[in-house]
């Protein structure tokens, strides 16, 4: 299976969200990720769908993961995709018909997702395995970026490894040289790192160490 890296946009310099994307390109890695949320979900407020625009506008080669961390993403399915995502996760948590959801991303002809927060079981995952291209792993408290890793997510990780031997299953937050290594073996294949990326005095060069890393 295919490793993956995604620079976060949400550690990147807020006064120059152009720059964060470009960096992001050159640095050769596999997609964008931008963590949109909703300070009813989450204590903090991030982007809306014109910094996703802006994303596909300066890096359209750059495929663009939306992660929603809203109480109800179902309101805004057509608005992101419509602003260029090519790929837009939802929180298990969150405050809508999931099934309908899952189904309605991929009807706008987008890959799909679902999110995990760290506190919520493994098994919860399981009725959506059919339904979905992938699973996200929450491995921080969602909501501020340059949290610290709980490693407590990993046998999460391995579990929904198990149940779904074949399916993208991807770790957002405290990303880094030690953790990343350490969810690929328990069986995550997607990484997204924001700070640990965008504060690099080379991106290229950091995205290039993990890929090695992960060998």
């Amino acid at each position: 299976m295919k490793y993956e890296i995604l620079p976060s946009l949400l550690g990147a310099d807020i006064g120059n969200l152009r720059e964060g994307v470009v960096k992001a390109r050159d640095s050769g890695a596999d997609a964008l990720h931008l963590d949109i949320m909703d300070p009813n979900f989450v204590p903090n407020i991030s982007f809306g769908p014109d910094v996703v625009k802006l994303a596909r506008t300066v890096a359209p080669e750059l495929p663009r993961c939306v992660h929603l961390m809203m109480r109800r993403p179902d309101l805004y399915l057509e608005k992101f995709a419509a602003a260029g995502a090519d790929a837009i996760q939802v929180h298990l948590e969150s405050d809508c018909d999931l099934h309908s959801c899952l189904a309605r991303i991929r009807a706008l002809g987008i890959k799909n997702a679902l999110v995990v927060n760290p506190e919520t079981p493994a098994e919860k995952t399981l009725p959506y395995l059919k339904e979905v291209d992938g699973i996200l792993v929450m491995t921080v408290h969602p909501g501020y970026g340059g949290q610290s890793f709980i490693s407590e997510c990993l046998p999460k990780i391995s579990f929904i490894r198990a149940a779904a031997p074949e399916l993208d299953i991807m770790i957002d937050g405290g990303g880094n040289g030690q953790t990343i290594p350490l969810s690929a073996k328990a069986g995550a294949n997607q990484f997204v790192a924001g700070s640990f990326l965008y504060r690099a005095p080379d991106m290229k060069a950091a995205v290039e160490d993990l890929r090695e890393r992960l060998k």
